[in-house]
């Protein structure tokens, strides 16, 4: 994103009041109804603010504002009616991969062709910092380590996840390409769609913050219950962040992609005692 297009909108009590009514849009037509709290007071937030952020975006001065909020608000839109499930069959794969495919092909569409300059599909940093190289290095035992607290947390969260009740080399590694799939989307998603676009107008603390939000609720409302939304605030920080550094995707999409090997790991061993981080290549594999 060129410094030209950031605008850092001053926070005035109207802006402020805008972004809380996008998350509380994102919490509850996205995270909430997923994990079973779907009752229509939670309903009636989403779509309280969702109309609360719609208005408030509209009657800003600033042009900009209200397209690029136009849009995110769109996006919470579709993946709002969207039943996200984490089954890997034909059908779900198309009732969730269309609704994922436009909220990340529409906003770079309309971005392309009017108005140019937030959302880039830049894999390759300008140039390369040691902090880039440190980021993705820790991420490995963080990943390993996080996961392990996680299940510990929540022991029946690999449940979530549906496996056949013997190893079956087909579907281990149907799982495995499909999370690995919901990953790059994931940032393709939050952060080179929500969180460029928050950037665009906001300062980096405020599109970073309320980006995580976005991020913590749709995949909340995936798989990630119990302390899920705690550690995926504070990753999505972390991904943000590196994202500010570098203007790039593939440190945060080689991030990602660490952590759901550790993911499919934990899923594989736990539906399988005795399988490890040698899921892929276990009985054939």
């Amino acid at each position: 994103m060129s410094d030209s297009s950031r605008l850092e909108l001053p926070m005035t009590p109207r802006r402020w009041a805008l972004l809380v009514f996008f998350a509380a849009a994102a919490l509850g037509l996205v995270a909430l109804p997923g994990a079973g709290h779907g009752s229509p007071l939670w309903l009636s937030l989403g779509l309280f603010g969702w109309l609360g952020c719609g208005g408030l975006a509209w009657s800003d001065p600033e042009r900009k504002l209200r397209r690029r909020m136009g849009i995110l608000l769109g996006c919470l839109g579709v993946l709002g009616i969207c039943d996200i499930q984490t089954t890997i069959d034909r059908a779900n794969v198309w009732q969730v991969g269309v609704p994922f495919f436009l909220v990340v092909f529409v906003p770079a569409l309309q971005q392309h062709w009017g108005d140019r300059g937030v959302i880039s599909f830049r894999l390759w940093p300008r140039e390369w910092h040691w902090r880039d190289f440190v980021y993705t290095g820790i991420s490995v035992p963080l990943a390993w380590a996080v996961l392990k607290f996680y299940w510990w947390c929540n022991p029946d969260l690999y449940t979530h996840w549906a496996l056949p009740p013997a190893p079956d080399p087909g579907e281990i590694r149907s799982l495995f390409l499909a999370i690995n799939a919901v990953g790059i989307w994931d940032e393709l998603f939050f952060v080179n769609t929500v969180f460029a676009m928050l950037r665009s107008l906001f300062s980096y603390r405020v599109a970073n913050a309320f980006q995580a939000i976005v991020y913590a609720s749709v995949l909340h409302d995936m798989a990630f219950t119990g302390a899920g939304p705690l550690i995926l605030l504070i990753f999505a920080w972390t991904q943000g962040a590196m994202f500010e550094r570098s203007e790039s995707l593939v440190c945060v999409l080689l991030v990602h992609l660490i952590v759901d090997y550790f993911l499919v790991a934990a899923i594989v061993g736990s539906h399988y005692p005795g399988f490890g981080l040698d899921f892929l290549w276990r009985h054939g594999l």
